[in-house]
């Protein structure tokens, strides 16, 4: 009978823990063990819409903690577990995801790559006074009335400001805008871009939107070729962007496309060229850091190194980021106390490998710049630096 109660209790334990679908603990080295832990929660959509990007932010966060797998507090050594918990692209998936790290004891929460589901995961983490840092979600609700989120990367607003003027002194003063329905990432980057391009001169000739999903982009395409527009700003996800680059060669339509952080990805571009070879050359994607610089070769070549790869992404650059800021927060705080580390932020202040770490009154980083990025004989290559002062 106690084999049998035994057999019944672990088999419970057992369907438990896969019905969490997809949160481990990771420590990057191999499992932490022992009292002395940290733990950091992992906030990130590795499957869905979404996946691709939020796995290379969860590698860059892995590969920190690979150069950083400890923490210093109150003089001593403390390992640092992930604790990782797939939102899986879904907003309405966000609020569980949150509350298992909150659950699982994290100190402080790093992402999410998608700025709904950080946005809806948000009240999760300030009630429970847990301090986030977002490494690539950019949409200026994530941290507004928010104390305890803070974040890495630059706003939408900054973003768009930034391409619409890059646009008008391209020389195209006519642009189309296509944009995702529900997507508030998507959505915030589109209203700034016509704002501004309308700001600088420019006039707004169409302006669309697609549902989740979608795989036929030829009618909304076919009217931005009718609209004369020189140039298609669309803020969309890399499972979208290939689609629509894809289909609107296939039209004949020659307007120059333009995207932000999340295009800045060679993947996309590859899974867009094998699709329709030349549909994304002389695409412009605003970005982070230049992965080419030599302040983060060292960066760059570890990372290669130990994820085996070629190219690194701007994403991964930010997760590793925010896992430094992090690490700095705790050990400023001397403590795991999710308030004691919130405030720690605020202080923070160090170079990373995407540019200055300093946070402003709101949680966000104080960055004067941005990156823009061209493909150039299909592979994406550094074009420009624009900073605040050339936008103002």
């Amino acid at each position: 009978m106690k084999k049998l109660t035994a057999f019944v209790l672990a088999l419970v334990m057992a369907l438990s823990l896969a019905a969490c679908g997809g949160n481990s603990s990771d420590s990057g080295q191999g499992g932490a063990s022992g009292d002395k832990v940290v733990k950091i929660g992992v906030f990130e959509p590795t499957t869905g819409e979404n996946g691709g990007g939020g796995q290379l932010e969860v590698d860059g966060i892995k590969y920190a903690n690979q150069v950083r797998p400890t923490v210093s507090i109150g003089g001593e050594e403390y390992q640092v577990e992930l604790v990782i918990s797939d939102n899986k692209s879904d907003k309405s998936e966000a609020a569980n995801a949150a509350s298992y790290l909150v659950n699982e004891g994290c100190s402080i929460i790093l992402g999410s790559y998608g700025s709904a589901v950080s946005i809806a995961a948000g009240s999760v983490f300030k009630d429970a006074e847990i301090p986030a840092i977002g490494c690539s979600c950019t949409n200026p609700q994530v941290t507004l009335g928010n104390d305890f989120y803070f974040r890495v990367c630059f706003l939408d607003s900054f973003q768009a400001k930034v391409l619409a003027y890059y646009a008008i002194q391209q020389g195209y003063d006519k642009a189309a805008v296509l944009t995702q329905v529900g997507d508030d990432y998507s959505i915030g980057l589109g209203q700034f871009f016509e704002g501004y391009f309308a700001d600088f001169g420019g006039e707004i000739v169409s302006s669309q939107s697609f549902p989740a999903n979608n795989s036929d982009y030829s009618a909304l395409l076919q009217n931005i070729k009718t609209s004369g527009a020189q140039c298609v700003f669309a803020p969309c996800s890399i499972t979208a962007a290939p689609v629509i680059l894809q289909q609107a060669k296939s039209l004949g339509l020659d307007a120059v496309f333009m995207g932000p952080d999340t295009w800045d990805n060679a993947e996309m571009v590859q899974t867009a060229e094998k699709g329709s070879a030349g549909c994304a050359e002389g695409i412009i994607a605003s970005t982070f850091f230049d992965d080419s610089g030599e302040d983060v070769a060292d960066f760059v070549s570890g990372y290669k190194t130990a994820f085996n790869t070629d190219t690194i992404n701007v994403v991964t650059a930010l997760g590793y980021d925010a896992y430094m800021t992090a690490i700095q927060a705790i050990e400023a705080a001397g403590s795991t106390e999710g308030a004691a580390v919130r405030d720690a932020l605020k202080d923070v202040s160090f170079t990373g490998v995407t540019g200055p770490i300093a946070f402003d009154e709101n949680g966000d980083v104080s960055k004067d710049s941005a990156v823009l990025k061209v493909v150039k004989d299909g592979r994406l290559t550094y074009a420009d630096t624009v900073t605040v002062s050339d936008v103002q």
